[in-house]
Order: C-alpha cells, then structure tokens, then sequence
C-alpha cells in the first residue's frame, strides 16, 4: 500500500516533522529570560522546561508549576553543567512534584536573601520537590559580613540530593530548613548524597554548613534526615551541622577534616547514628556535641581529632535550668553509646559549665563506647558533676586514665589500618560493642553532580614562574601585571625600586630577592601594596624605607582592601627590613582592615626599626560580636627597635563563642624601645585581646611598653614562658587566667 502510495504518505511523515519537539516530548527549549516566563506560565504536569547552554547571566528564575506523582514538571539544562547561571541570579519555585536539574551557579551572587528557595513567596511553598545534579560555588556577595542563604528549604516532603557546593565565602548558611510557618514543619525532608566541598573559616558566627530549623522554633518537629552527605573542609565555624529542631536523623554521613562538631544546638529526639569524622590531626577538628533532652549518639567513628572544649570528639553540655528556647536545655535522657574514638585529643563532660550554664546532664548514659589513644593519656575532662551520667561497659588503653570511677575496662591499644584505609580496633573488640566493620558509607565519588569536579582550588605561594625585576619606577608593577597566581618576582640584588602608585595584588604572588643585598623599596603613594579580594603575599629579603612616602596620617607598607573581602588571604613576611616609616605620627607596617580576614599572617627574622605606627594593626572589627581579623598569626625571630606604638594589637571583642581563633605564636623576638610613643593609645606594647590561643616564649624587652592581655570568654588558653621584661614594667592583665613561666623582671 505504501510502496503504491508515495503520494499520500509522503505529506504523512512532513507533517509530523514540521511539529516541533515541544508539541511532541512536551518540552519547551528557552533560551532567555522572556521565554522562560513564558514557558513557565504553560507548562503541565509531565511538561519540562530546559533552560538552553550557556551564560544565564542577571536572572532571576521563578518557577511556579503543579505536577502530579506519576508526572512531575522538569526544570533542567539542556546539558547537565552546560547552563551556567551568574551576576545578579537566583531561582525560586513553589508548587507540587517538581524536578530541578543540571543547573550550575557560579561566580555570583543572589539579589535576594537567598540563592535557590523552595518557595516563591511566603505562602506560596514546594511540596514533594527535588533538588538534584545541580552546582552552586562561589556564588557570594563581596560583601563578607553579609547573610544570606545558598539553598533554602521549605514546605514538606522535598528532596536534596547528588548537589555540590563549594566556595560560600560570605556570612550565612550553606544549607538551611526553614520553619518559619506551620507548613514547613513535620517537612520530612531528605537531605542525601551531596557534597559539601571546602568552605574557609568565616571569623565570625554564620558560618554554619547546615542548619535544620532556628532557636525561635527549635522545640517544634521538622523530622528532616540529612544521610550520606560528604563534609569536606567546611571551616565556616565550629557547628558545621547546626540541628536546632527536634526529630531529625543524622545518620551515616563524613565530616573531612572538617574544623567543628555535629551539634545538637537546641531541639529534643534528635537521632545521630554511623557518621565518620576524620579528622587527621588537623587543628580544631571536632565531633559530635549533645545539648537538650531524648538524644541518640550511636556507632559513630572518631579518628584524629583535635579539637577541645565544645570542639572535643565527643561532647555533653552542661545546660541552664529553665532556659529559655535560645540559649542551652539541659541534657536529659540522652545516650552516647557504642562510638569508636582513636586518636582524638579530647572527651569534654559538662562542657561550658558556668554561672548560667550549671545543670549538669541527667539521666542519661555512656555505654560500649572504645576509646584508644596515645596523644592524650587523660582524655576525659569532667566541667562538673557527672552523677547523672551512667557509665557502663566502655574500653580505654591502659596507658590512659579517666577520673570517672567505673564503667571503663583498660585494653591493649591495639589499631590497625583496615582494607578500607581506616584505623581500626580489632575484631574482637569490635564486636564487644557490635559495631560491625569500620568503612566509610559514603565516600568523596558517591557524592555530588556527576559532571563537576571537586578538585582544589587555592594556589600555594612560590608554585608558578619566576619573573626577573629590573630596578626602576613601577617595574614592580609591570611585573605584577604580567604576573599570574603562585608567581614569583624576583628583584636585583641590591636594586633600588621606586613606587608612584598603588600596588595592587589580586592573586597569590611572592615578591623577593635571592639572597644576599636587600633590594631597597620606596613608595611615594600612602599605601605601599594593597592586598585585594583574592590577594595573598609572600615577601623575603627586602628593604621597605619610607623616605620617599607622602605626610600622610595613616599610612602603611601592606594594607588590605579598604572596601571587604569574601576570600581569606595570607601574608608571609620573612627576612625583611623596614626602616624610617616617619614622615607623620601614624606609619604602620601591615593594618588589616574590617572586613578581611587572614587565614594566616607569619613575621619571621626581620628588623623593624624608627616607626611611628604598629607593627601590625589587627584592631579593626570592633562591633563586639566575636568577629577577628586573623585565624593564625606567628611572631618569630624579629627584632623591633623605636616603635612608637605596639608591635601587634590583636582584637576580637565580644562572648560569641561559634568561632576558634585568634591563634597566636610570639616567640624569639627583642623589643627595644617600643610602645612609648606620645601619642599611643593602649600604652602597650603588645596588645592582645580575646585571643583564645596565645603562645609567649623566650621573648626579651628592652625600656619598652608593658605587655598588655584581656582574656575574654572561651577559656582562651594563654601560656607566658621564658621571657625578660626590662625596664619595661608588668605584664597587664583583666584577670590571672594565663599561666606564666620563668618571666623574669628587670
């Protein structure tokens, strides 16, 4: 019949060519925001709409549709990963059985409070959704202090899973389950199978990784389950889960590395099972941490973790009697059992016992828990009376020692690297707690897009070329210029360079002499260097001279951005001299302005001499609300000579307790004639305040300023040892909660 017929079938199958592939598959290809909308506004159930490859820049996506369980409504890229949505962007949907996919934001920032949002107003909520395959990195306003959320959830019964978000660099949470109304409680949430890449270190509260629910709601259900989720450095502060609701399951997920504890923050029932912390030695790595009533901690793994305090491997609080939603409920009927912690420093009991907080935990229990380790041989810390804990069937090393009287049998510390690359006790012993096999339940592959890679994004200092500098006017610049991030600029030895603008630096960059004559720097703006948004600086063997600098009040050698930075920077300063920062009263070294924030700062074997200003001025956060501007900062080797005011002033006001630093090392250094300027303030000459590391150690003055500290809340830890102070007065303290050793006056 057909063979016989061309003429009639051949407008047949024209016809069903000319219908496009939206009136057959139901789908609906967009390629800007005018068709979006109006797409949206069409579709039904089993409709997709795919957003076309390429740049979606400036967009706000509102996504408003109603499918039905056997046929969901689609929001996808054409080409998971090829649809990259940047500027000023966001997407918001509401509605029923909705899918988003293949979506990557990247290198922007929300116009909102938030970046993806399952509602699009506030009555107007997603329920039975999912978010899946889809990439958020970088996508923060450079403004730090800033909040916002990157992915809010509301409304009931939505799933999370397969995303990866990397790089939040501004205040606020990564993740967050919203229960602001009666419809977005008892949600029942998934949260499964993500990655949660690196985050920095925010110095400040708002840093939380994830958040289910917030103090003004915490007694209410959300019922969320957040399992087999991939924690990968996320630093932003010390609740990296921040659970402040009741009813959720935490279960089966890893914390890498990861700088702060799984905590209970507020909310009852909460259920935290088969999650795996390595924490590998690294500083202020943490585990889990109990507060409030009906807790359930069991068959969790602890491997290397450092952190002490509220930060410790294993975590009871104390409590405030009557307290009210916000603040600490007592530890009531909750149990932490059969854990394994190896090779953690830490175990804190009644942790944060004060004035306020001093209901100790009650009814509740320690069973079949195995704890073996040799970095600490007295792990436990007991804040105060643990009678309402019940300690039963628990295994310690014999080398250690607990001051709990019974529950604990000594064993051989016998740990092995497993098949899976995993410290474990043996069999025998793990099966007295019936733990069953230590292996990861997820690892770094499962989780995540499948299409975006999780590779490292920072560049070490000295990793890329080296550039010869000539001697000259702003060949510094030109250098710079032509410099890429991990360079090296090498100067002459013995060269004089000549400054007449700013030099700006936007990428890690190393600027240096080989060794032998230092090459001699002037400058004649206010500002030597200034490091910006994504700077970091590595200086050796120079001379900076202010002889050629302007009177200018307030000027520095290396300052960071006046405007603030949502990227941590780092400055390492080695074998330098700086001399004759004079031209006015206030000539300062290094001042960090508010708004920054050093993952690490390092002055090592250098000679500083005749400055009227600091040294290093770190005193600029001043609003009193925990927030610093430096996490590590080391002091080593120098000598200061005439400075009129201190060498450093550190500052991190407030009783905020979300965050680690300041870390300070001052060790080997002379002090001559410093801090006796007419017009300095603090009359110290090194001034430290709310620093909760400070390490003092063999440090001499010489007629200068007294050492000045005011120790806040946190229990900072302040050790002074092997120093001699001459004729330079006491050291000045708010209160004697610092150990000093061999300090010898003169």
């Amino acid at each position: 019949m057909l063979k016989n017929s061309p003429i009639h079938f051949y407008p047949f199958i024209l016809f069903f060519a000319l219908l496009s592939y939206s009136q057959i598959s139901n789908a609906e290809l967009v390629k800007n925001i005018k068709e979006f909308d109006k797409a949206v506004a069409n579709v039904k159930p089993g409709g997709e709409v795919i957003l076309a490859n390429g740049t979606w820049s400036d967009v706000e996506l509102i996504f408003k549709a109603k499918g039905l369980p056997n046929k969901q409504v689609e929001l996808k890229a054409q080409t998971p990963g090829k649809v990259i949505i940047t500027g000023r962007s966001n997407l918001a949907f509401s509605g029923e059985y909705i899918t988003i996919s293949g979506l990557v934001f990247k290198d922007g920032y929300t116009p909102t409070g938030e970046v993806l949002s399952f509602r699009t107003a506030n009555d107007e909520l997603a329920n039975n959704s999912r978010v899946t395959n889809t990439v958020i990195d970088n996508f923060s306003t450079t403004d730090r202090p800033m909040s916002d959320l990157w992915v809010a959830m509301y409304g009931k019964n939505n799933r999370f899973d397969h995303n990866t978000l990397i790089n939040k660099r501004n205040r606020g949470v990564t993740l967050a389950v919203r229960m602001n109304t009666e419809a977005s409680r008892k949600n029942n949430h998934i949260i499964e199978y993500n990655y949660f890449g690196p985050r920095q270190i925010l110095g400040a509260n708002g840093g939380e990784t994830l958040r289910i629910g917030t103090s003004h709601f915490s007694r209410e259900y959300s019922n969320t389950t957040a399992r087999y989720n991939y924690f990968d450095r996320t630093n932003g502060e010390h609740e990296i889960i921040s659970n402040k609701s009741s009813g959720n399951s935490l279960i089966n997920n890893v914390f890498f590395e990861t700088q702060g504890t799984l905590t209970m923050r507020h909310g009852h029932f909460t259920k935290v099972e088969g999650n795996y912390f390595l924490g590998n030695h690294k500083p202020n790595t943490g585990g889990i941490r109990i507060i409030n009533e009906s807790q359930s901690v069991s068959n969790n793994y602890m491997y290397g973790l450092t952190g002490k305090r509220l930060r410790g491997a294993l975590v009871i609080m104390n409590g405030v009697p009557n307290s009210s939603p916000n603040r600490y409920d007592p530890v009531i009927d909750s149990s932490m059992n059969n854990n394994i912690v190896i090779d953690s420093d830490y175990i804190e009991l009644g942790a944060g016992a004060d004035e306020e907080r001093s209901a100790p935990p009650s009814t509740s229990e320690f069973k079949g828990n195995i704890i073996l380790g040799k970095s600490n041989l007295s792990p436990f810390t007991l804040y105060d009376d643990m009678s309402g804990i019940n300690f039963e069937g628990n295994y310690l090393n014999e080398e250690a020692s607990t001051p709990i009287k019974s529950g604990f049998a000594s064993t051989p510390y016998k740990v092995t690297v497993n098949k899976y690359g995993l410290k474990s006790p043996s069999k025998a012993l793990l099966d007295k707690i019936n733990f069953g096999e230590v292996k990861l339940p997820v690892t770094k592959d499962e989780v995540g897009t499948n299409y975006y890679p999780k590779n490292e994004t920072s560049v070490a200092f000295n990793s890329g070329d080296t550039i010869k500098v000539k001697s000259g006017t702003n060949t510094i610049l030109t250098a710079l210029e032509a410099s890429k991030a991990g360079d090296v600029l090498l100067l002459e030895n013995g060269g004089e360079y000549l400054l007449t603008k700013f030099v700006e630096v936007r990428h890690p960059i190393t600027l240096m002499a080989a060794k032998g004559k230092k090459p001699i720097i002037r400058s004649q703006k206010p500002n030597f260097i200034n490091i910006e948004n994504g700077g970091a600086l590595a200086v050796e063997n120079l001379w900076f001279d202010g002889a050629e600098s302007p009177d200018y009040k307030g000027n520095s050698i290396i300052s960071t951005s006046s405007t603030s930075m949502n990227i941590n920077y780092n400055l390492l300063v080695r074998n330098i001299k700086v001399t004759d920062l004079d031209v006015n009263g206030y000539f300062y070294f290094f001042k960090a302005n508010a708004g920054t924030f050093a993952d690490r700062i390092d002055i090592l074997d250098s000679e500083f001499s005749n400055i009227t200003g600091a040294i290093l001025q770190m005193n600029r956060e001043v609003d009193d609300l925990g927030v610093y501007s430096v996490e590590n900062l080391t002091i080593s080797g120098n000598t200061f000579k005439d400075i009129k005011e201190e060498v450093a002033t550190v500052y991190r006001g407030g009783t905020d307790e979300s965050t680690f630093g300041p870390m300070v090392t001052v060790k080997d250094n002379t002090l001559t004639n410093v801090g006796k300027g007419p017009t300095h303030r603090s009359g110290a000459s090194m001034y430290f305040h709310g620093v909760q590391k400070l390490n003092i150690s063999n440090t001499t003055w010489n007629n200068s300023a007294p050492l000045e500290l005011f120790l806040t809340n946190g229990e900072p830890v302040t050790v002074i040892k092997d120093v001699v102070l001459k004729n330079s007065g006491k050291i000045q303290t708010n209160n004697s909660g610092y150990k000093a050793e061999n300090v010898t006056y003169k």
